[in-house]
């Protein structure tokens, strides 16, 4: 009777852990859907249309290096259109290693604000491209 009470149970919690992890699943592969389609939100395809008209908290992904470290968290980023001072902090760089050469793409935000002449990109993400 025992064994049969151990199978049961067994048979209970692998079922529902199961139904948990699928539903995990599911969830984190919605989670990084996209849209695609038409837009009016502004994008930027290079530093150089961030220089020349830039809109504060506008998302943007980027290819190109970090250069230079110019503060604790600020570095200067370049996708070879420009100069930009990029604000990244240690959880974004996640121990990874990264020199002047590293080509790497961020995701993050345009941080503009005129009337202290701070333009930056706020990175929310960092990774090293192979």
């Amino acid at each position: 009777m025992f064994g049969k009470m151990k199978a049961g149970s067994l048979a209970a919690v692998v079922s529902t852990t199961f139904l948990a992890v699928s539903g995990m699943l599911c969830s984190m592969s919605a989670a990084h859907a996209q849209y695609v389609g038409p837009s009016q939100v502004r994008q930027y395809n290079n530093v150089a249309e961030i220089l020349k008209n830039p809109v504060d908290d506008t998302c943007v992904t980027l290819k190109g290096n970090i250069t230079m470290q110019l503060t604790d968290k600020m570095y200067r980023f370049t996708d070879g259109t420009g100069p930009i001072d990029a604000k990244i902090g240690p959880k974004e760089f996640a121990g990874q290693r990264i020199d002047d050469k590293t080509r790497v793409e961020i995701w993050g935000k345009v941080h503009n604000d005129p009337l202290r002449k701070d333009l930056h990109l706020d990175v929310k993400r960092l990774s090293v491209l192979r």
